[in-house]
């Protein structure tokens, strides 16, 4: 889906109707995130979201593996697999499957880490203990309870913030900000803007540790894109985040063609965006989330050769925070 306009404006009627339908959401949400959750036999971390929509979770949840493969441990991700038709447990094989099969997150964090789809956490939990973790990274999951989390991180990003500041169908929150900072170990903002900073003071109020990070294009596309106007397409939560990323690049115009969270690219899809940069002569670019869609047909493998992908990673501050919410995980727990 794509975000309703009203869920950024807090004035707006359609948020103010909707309000008591999110405080009953945001009640039933915060009860079963008190629920216990199955402990695993290794720390669990989890990277999760506030609101729906995208604020950076999978960059940051490959950000964290990366720390921890640094200091030698062996983090697996596990992820649900939106989008997919396989339930799991499995242990995701890029060559083997696809979007399809596990969903686009997931194909991205298995280019990188030993990556786990599984709807049942906790079983996907264990196989990435059988396979060889002893830490797990989840990417969401904050607000499921199947499975104990060891920390948690909520991502936000700088300038969208919480929106509204409702909870669903009212606005973007999952549930009540505050019971949810409760629940958190830290917060990390990605990106600038007044809203994220809003929340990261709220956090430093609560005691909870606050982290800052930027998306960075890798080096040789940010060269390229630098002085160039493109014709930029992409399914993500937050469409304008991609724009902006880009513009921090150096790009001098993205014109930007916005779809739904994980959109399935069809051959329509294909034939009009090629179209489109035929008669602009721009340059077609995307993310990497939805390059690892563009297959199935022929027109999406025309399209996925005209386009250039373009690749981000996470950089993050507070070097000293960060080693301290690290330092207090264990080894793997002990029978």
């Amino acid at each position: 889906m794509k975000a309703p306009a009203f869920w950024s404006d807090p004035d707006a009627a359609a948020g103010r109707l909707l309000a008591p339908l999110g405080a009953l959401v945001g009640a039933v949400t915060l009860a079963r995130m008190g629920r216990p959750g199955a402990r695993a036999a290794v720390p669990v971390i989890c990277i999760g979201n506030p609101t729906v929509g995208g604020a950076g979770k999978t960059p940051a949840a490959q950000w964290i593996a990366g720390l921890l493969a640094a200091r030698g441990r062996h983090p697996f991700i596990l992820t649900r697999g939106y989008g997919g038709r396989l339930a799991g447990p499995l242990v995701v094989d890029p060559a083997l499957h696809s979007a399809a099969d596990v969903g686009d997150e997931p194909l991205l964090h298995a280019r990188r880490f030993p990556t786990v789809v599984a709807r049942d956490r906790p079983s996907g939990a264990a196989l990435a203990v059988a396979g060889g973790a002893d830490i797990v990274v989840m990417d969401d999951g904050f607000q499921n309870p199947a499975l104990a989390k060891d920390v948690a991180i909520l991502v936000v990003d700088g300038a969208a913030g919480l929106g509204n500041g409702r909870v669903l169908p009212a606005g973007p929150l999952r549930a009540p900000f505050a019971p949810q900072v409760a629940r958190a170990d830290a917060l990390l903002v990605v990106g600038e803007g007044a809203a994220g900073e809003a929340l990261a003071a709220e956090m430093r109020a609560a005691g909870r540790t606050v982290l800052h990070g930027r998306l960075v294009i890798e080096a040789g596309t940010a060269a390229w894109l630098a002085g160039r106007d493109v014709l930029a397409f992409c399914g993500i939560g937050r469409p304008a985040k991609f724009a902006e990323t880009l513009g921090a690049a150096g790009t001098r115009n993205a014109m930007l063609r916005p779809f739904a969270d994980h959109h399935v690219y069809g051959t329509d899809d294909a034939e009009r965006l090629l179209g489109e940069a035929e008669r602009t002569g721009l340059p077609l670019v995307t993310t990497e989330k939805d390059a690892v869609k563009l297959r199935g047909s022929p027109a999406l493998d025309r399209l996925a050769a005209a386009t250039r992908v373009v690749s981000v990673h996470l950089e993050v501050g507070d070097a000293d925070a960060v080693g301290a919410l690290l330092d207090g995980l264990s080894a793997p727990r002990r029978p």
